[in-house]
């Protein structure tokens, strides 16, 4: 694939990552300079499967894709609309909401506001790697009614 011009406004971002191909072949790019990794095994040794736009380790026989193991991983949404996101964000000088980016790549306002929350997180680890840990919550009640806690819980 010939090298594209990178964007330099939201209409060229759209353009450009409007080709699926194009997405994961720039996601691939930033993640493995050096070729594809199996996050599983580690494993270089791998065949890609160009209609699911996975690849298959040779190693550990499991199939992985650019989005596994990333902010984009548990997400119904394509890179086609991750990618515009990610760049509106970073270049919006006072930030953008999520009304703002749900018009701009016509996603429902509750979807961009879910794909914000990742894009902030991310640059404010410096990576887009899948956020991994332990939340400690104080204090919370879920699910049920209070009428059904046993009587013994004080």
């Amino acid at each position: 694939m010939s090298e594209r011009k990178k964007p330099t406004s939201l209409l060229e971002a759209i353009r450009y990552f409007s080709d699926l191909d194009v997405c994961t072949d720039f996601v691939a790019k930033l993640r493995w300079p050096n070729g594809p990794v199996c996050p599983r095994c580690k494993g270089t040794e791998h065949s890609y499967l160009t209609t699911r736009r996975i690849w298959k380790c040779k190693s550990c026989k499991r199939q992985f894709s650019v989005k596994l193991g990333t902010i984009f991983e548990d997400s119904a949404l394509g890179l086609d609309k991750w990618l515009p996101a990610v760049w509106l964000a970073a270049n919006s000088k006072n930030g953008i909401s999520s009304h703002e980016l749900g018009r701009a790549l016509d996603v429902t306002q509750k979807s961009a506001w879910f794909m914000l929350q990742r894009i902030r997180l991310a640059m404010q680890t410096g990576s887009f790697d899948k956020l991994s840990g332990v939340v400690e919550v104080d204090e919370t009640y879920i699910g049920g009614k209070a009428r059904n806690k046993a009587r013994n819980m004080a």
